[in-house]
């Protein structure tokens, strides 16, 4: 979830998920390029490439020159040219590749933007990075106090410190103009250093924190998107998707970047059908689009004035009625063409696996009812004779039980 930390833990041992060099979720390899042209050997008499890719917090790249010719691999430490002393990052690509990354992202091997690499890091500069690296949080908590107490409408996403720990750069959103001349004299008052404040796009803080979305993956700005396109509601609209704002948005508050991920196969899809504005003339009446079903490529019309009633057509039907009322021979209504498409959905089902629902075993099997066993019961004259049967033992009728039914003792009542 980029987190930016996981690396910089003592001894090369990363903090979070202290999976040793690599990350499960990917958060601290963020942005990673697999260098496929590392096994293949250069033809005699071509020189390697001179430029690297270094990696520093939260996925920032930027691209150096390796003027003094060292030996550098993916993983290596690195002090780099910045503008005021030196940074320190990670190398993430070198070779031929990176010649692919600089034309792809079309910066020039000698524009000024391409610095040069000073050295490999020695420990000394590694721990005054790491230093650095855990003044970053503390500061963030006490930065965003100061800003509350000033009264700014900002946010302070989040701080990094350049390599040699002489400059923070504090990123921040805002969605006015903000004066902080008088935030930056406090900063640099309170932490002691050179202070540079970095207006940054939601879209961008977003991807600086990193969290999981709504699908329940990571968010695509975070672990693989570089580039921000814009997004607009039309893209959901050609999607027939529901304008509903809690679904659209994403955690910046903005429209989500996966929306544009399909929008070009549904506009090509969308190339088939006529016009949602194109109104249907027949000898019945005008009938007005009310939606359409791209997937099945269906169209469903009503009448002006019968919005009730919707007849479903498919998009060669409604292109022969557009343009039957072109040649001035209009149709006399869309049921013909909705009894068609009736009649040609209609196919016969054919058993072949033998499942003929989904429901089949919750019905009960047809077969023949279980016969019920009779229970043997004794008959009454065997009960009567048991009553006035004598006793065994002593020879002696039973007594019969006394009944306190006062209709069978008349003789209380007297």
């Amino acid at each position: 979830m980029g987190c930016g930390s996981c690396s910089t833990g003592k001894d090369g041992q990363p903090k979070g998920c202290k999976n040793n060099g690599t990350c499960g979720t990917d958060g601290c390899n963020k942005l990673t390029v697999f260098d496929w042209l590392s096994n293949m050997s250069l033809p005699n008499g071509q020189e390697a490439f001179n430029c690297v890719e270094i990696r520093f917090k939260n996925g920032r790249k930027h691209f150096f020159k390796n003027t003094e010719n060292l030996t550098l691999s993916m993983g290596d430490v690195v002090a780099v040219e910045a503008s005021s002393g030196h940074d320190v990052g990670v190398v993430t690509l070198t070779g031929e590749l990176v010649r692919v990354q600089m034309k792809k992202k079309r910066v020039k091997v000698d524009s000024e933007e391409v610095l040069k690499i000073y050295r490999k890091a020695s420990q000394k500069d590694i721990d005054i990075w790491q230093a650095a690296r855990e003044r970053e949080e503390p500061m963030k908590v006490r930065a965003r106090e100061i800003a509350i107490r000033l009264q700014l409408k900002m946010k302070i996403s989040d701080i990094e410190f350049q390599g040699d720990a002489s400059k923070a750069t504090f990123y921040y959103t805002a969605e006015e103009r903000v004066d902080f001349r008088l935030l930056i004299k406090e900063f640099a008052q309170e932490f002691r250093t050179r202070i540079e404040m970095r207006q940054i796009g939601f879209r961008q803080e977003a991807a600086r924190l990193g969290g999981i979305g709504s699908c329940g993956r990571e968010l695509c700005c975070s672990t693989w998107l570089t580039d921000f396109r814009s997004v607009t509601t039309s893209a959901a609209r050609y999607q027939q998707l529901s304008l509903n704002p809690q679904k659209l948005a994403g955690q910046c508050g903005k429209l989500k970047c996966c929306l544009n991920y399909e929008l070009d196969s549904y506009l090509d899809a969308l190339k088939e059908f006529p016009r949602q504005d194109t109104k249907l003339q027949t000898q019945k009446g005008t009938a007005v689009c009310q939606k359409i079903d791209i997937f099945k490529g269906s169209l469903w019309y009503a009448y002006e004035g019968e919005w009730m009633n919707w007849h479903e057509l498919t998009t060669d039907q409604a292109k022969t009625i557009i343009q039957a009322a072109k040649d001035k021979k209009p149709v006399a209504s869309l049921e013909e063409f909705a009894i068609e498409l009736q009649q040609e959905i209609e196919v016969d089902f054919s058993n072949v696996v033998g499942q003929d629902s989904l429901t089949r075993f919750d019905k009960p099997k047809t077969s023949q009812p279980k016969k019920r066993r009779k229970k043997k019961r004794k008959p009454q004259k065997a009960k009567a004779n048991a009553n006035s049967n004598p006793n065994p033992k002593t020879g002696q009728k039973r007594p019969r039980k006394k009944s306190n039914n006062k209709k069978n003792n008349p003789s209380k009542d007297a």
